[in-house]
């Protein structure tokens, strides 16, 4: 089959890999019918995620038709699946207390130690995201083995396009469990750091979730007139001290809420930004975590601080002392993506929630390696990028 897969830094290619097989009797194997370039996927794209090794097959958004199944898999051949990026086994103490992304089970035995030294305990299982969460092949490709496709997938009725439903496999759920996370109420001012994908997101849940106001952060013009469009007031970085225009549209106070939808490779030129810059390129120090370092200092004593955006390592002049003096909650982790899916495709059913408005190309699995360029370097106009295997047969006839 073909399949879009890692050679080093900016360097991606679609290239003929085995098929997929049934491993285990409660796996399943999809044909990808759609597939979309994740804002993570960038980090792998740039060579800052560890344990990614030449040949992987990249993709953890995805959604296809079931075409094979093992004896103990729930899903029958023919139905349409969004699949969780999350690989859960559905069974051990995080699963069933639905803390999902924390799966014991699913990152196999043999590639548990690189994370567990990292972070104390082992990652649990991603789709085609490094050897650190499992090594398994992602889903930018023509098919794709599902683990434990009894717990993750969720089966889409035949009335719902696959756009309307894609984002269900990360970004929808993962700006939504950032907003929880911010524990919004009704009067609360909320400010989020990025309009890419998952800060649009966030965005628009916050404002279902009844905040009073959303302020958007980002610097390109197009994200921000995105973010406007959901309801949202906006501050260009590059224009505006951001800590002093949130004093003043919170009243003087500070935000109640704050949400970090950058993680780890923060744009901009603050000093300590550029030396995070410095330090990355050298291999000194993982994250730069210039967003996370500002969302800090921006909100009010007793705040709430919610993590989306992804980190993978340490950063430096990390503001503990206005964490700990401030008195601020602070909410992170990968999704439990499976925790939202079922409630999230009912909010798209009834159209409180749109997922299709930050598309912005559709190409063929082939020309994922222009779309990934692109992606990253024309973020302004490339807000979302969806693959589609099989277009280019589509397009030939």
């Amino acid at each position: 089959m073909r399949a879009l897969t890692w050679h080093g830094t900016h360097d991606v290619r679609v290239d003929t890999v085995d098929d997929p097989e049934i491993i285990n009797s409660r796996d399943a194997i999809l044909k990808i019918t759609s597939t979309a370039i994740c804002g993570s996927d960038l980090h792998l794209y740039d060579g800052v995620i560890p344990g990614v090794r030449p040949g992987d097959v990249l993709g953890h958004e995805f959604m296809g038709e079931v075409v094979e199944t093992g004896r103990d898999s729930t899903l029958k051949k023919g139905q349409r699946v969004v699949v969780p990026f999350t690989i859960s086994c559905g069974g051990c103490f995080h699963c069933k207390i639905q803390q999902y992304s924390a799966c014991e089970n699913s990152n196999p035995a043999e590639k548990q130690d690189m994370s567990a030294t990292l972070y104390g305990h082992p990652m649990a299982g991603l789709f085609g995201y490094s050897h650190l969460t499992g090594g398994y092949s992602g889903g930018q490709a023509e098919y794709v083995r599902v683990p434990y496709s009894d717990v993750g997938p969720i089966v889409i009725p035949d009335h719902l396009e696959d756009e309307k439903v894609l984002f269900l496999s990360d970004i929808l759920p993962t700006g939504w469990m950032g907003a929880e996370n911010a524990e919004i109420q009704p009067d609360d001012t909320v400010a989020v750091w990025g309009c890419g994908p998952v800060g649009l997101f966030a965005i628009q849940s916050a404002i279902v979730m009844g905040a009073s106001k959303v302020i958007a952060i980002d610097h390109y013009p197009h994200r921000l007139e995105l973010a406007k469009q959901l309801g949202a007031e906006v501050i260009d970085f590059r224009k505006t001290d951001v800590r002093e225009a949130l004093m003043e549209m919170s009243g003087g106070i500070g935000c109640d809420a704050v949400i970090d939808a950058v993680g780890m490779e923060a744009h901009g030129f603050a000093i300590d930004n550029m030396i995070d810059i410095a330090k990355q390129k050298i291999g000194i120090g993982a994250d730069r975590a210039s967003a996370l370092k500002q969302a800090i200092l921006a909100v009010r004593p007793g705040g709430r601080v919610s993590i989306p955006g992804v980190y993978g390592g340490m950063t430096d002049k990390f503001p503990l002392g206005a964490l700990m003096e401030k008195g601020l909650q602070v909410r992170s982790g990968q999704t439990h993506v499976q925790r939202y899916t079922k409630d999230l495709l009912e909010k798209i059913e009834d159209g409180t929630l749109d997922t299709t408005f930050l598309i912005s190309h559709r190409l063929p699995l082939e020309e994922a390696p222009r779309g990934y360029k692109n992606f990253r370097e024309e973020q302004d106009s490339w807000t979302k990028v969806v693959l589609k295997p099989g277009m280019e047969q589509e397009q030939a006839a």
